[in-house]
């Protein structure tokens, strides 16, 4: 089933621009990361979940990039726009060869089924 987007359409031509450019530094920062790295988890500081992601891809010998945006008590709008992007609603959101697999549980049952191998350095 396709993720509900308001479609364009549906929104005013006066406020495209402004919706299309919302935080567009640090969606094109994520973009280059997940276009360069086969894995890439963006989190952020005092946030377990990102630290779990990165121990279990630590674990399996999976080399990836990390960016990190914020604690919880800053950047909330940077990191908005890259919700609002993905749909994913919680740190981290961790990609895989371009793909978005989810969070921390995700990503270490992909370890825990041989899907993400075991992979040097």
């Amino acid at each position: 089933m396709p993720r509900a987007i308001l479609p364009e359409s549906q929104i005013h031509p006066a406020v495209r621009e402004k919706i299309a450019s919302y935080r567009s530094d640090i969606l094109k920062e994520v973009q280059a990361a997940v276009a360069a790295n086969e894995i890439v988890v963006v989190g952020m500081r005092m946030n377990p979940f990102p630290k779990k992601a990165r121990k279990a891809l630590d674990a399996a010998g999976l080399a990836y990039q990390y960016l990190e945006y914020g604690s919880y008590l800053g950047e909330y709008r940077r990191r908005l726009a890259l919700k609002m992007w993905t749909g994913w609603p919680t740190f981290p959101m961790v990609f895989v060869k371009g793909v978005l697999v989810g969070g921390a549980e995700d990503v270490a049952r992909l370890i825990e089924s041989g899907e993400l191998g075991k992979k040097r350095k």
